[in-house]
């Protein structure tokens, strides 16, 4: 135990004391095991796969279908499928929603600093507020603030992308290695 304005101590529930009476978590939980390697190799697969479809897509059709949102979107679908964030409310209406509050604020107030804390931050609360978060999404209210698109955006790359990835999370889980997705549509 430190003295004179350091660290006071650690109390009996693991929270570190500091000289202001201000108690910060001391995280003491073990760490998750590795997932089995299957669960990894289904993982890279799906991503792979959907990624693939999605970049084909902007490559054969000369249009940006791809967000880099989706990413981390795929890693969701395809490492965690049972979670709430990858059911396919989350993951179409999060993404809309994000995006079209990024075009929102973006028409409204332009692109700034202050515009984009505001985008991401209303979209975040929105996605809670109507049940369809995915925290991937998030980031497409800052993507519009960077890139300053038109409202097609919501149409290509958003909708559609997150569309097909659904599509290609739908059949991958459910007929290429047996595992039932979505645990709800709505």
């Amino acid at each position: 135990m430190l003295n004179k304005g350091i660290l006071t101590g650690i109390d009996s529930r693991g929270w570190s004391t500091f000289p202001v009476n201000a108690k910060v978590p001391i995280g003491n939980e073990a760490y998750p095991s590795r997932p089995p390697l299957r669960q990894v190799a289904i993982a890279f697969l799906g991503a792979f796969i959907a990624i693939s479809v999605v970049a084909f897509a902007a490559a054969a059709s000369q249009l940006p279908w791809v967000l880099g949102s989706f990413g981390a979107s795929c890693f969701i679908l395809f490492g965690f499928p049972d979670s709430p964030f990858a059911q396919p409310r989350c993951v179409i209406g999060g993404h809309f929603l994000a995006s079209a509050t990024g075009l929102i604020v973006l028409s409204l107030f332009g692109a700034h600093w202050w515009s984009m804390a505001l985008a991401v931050a209303a979209s975040i609360a929105l996605m809670q507020l109507t049940r369809t978060a995915h925290p991937p999404a998030g980031s497409n209210a800052a993507i519009v603030m960077l890139s300053t698109p038109n409202w097609s955006f919501l149409i290509i790359p958003t909708l559609l992308g997150a569309c097909a990835l659904v599509t290609v999370a739908f059949v991958y889980n459910n007929f290429i290695v047996n595992r039932a997705y979505p645990k709800h549509w709505l």
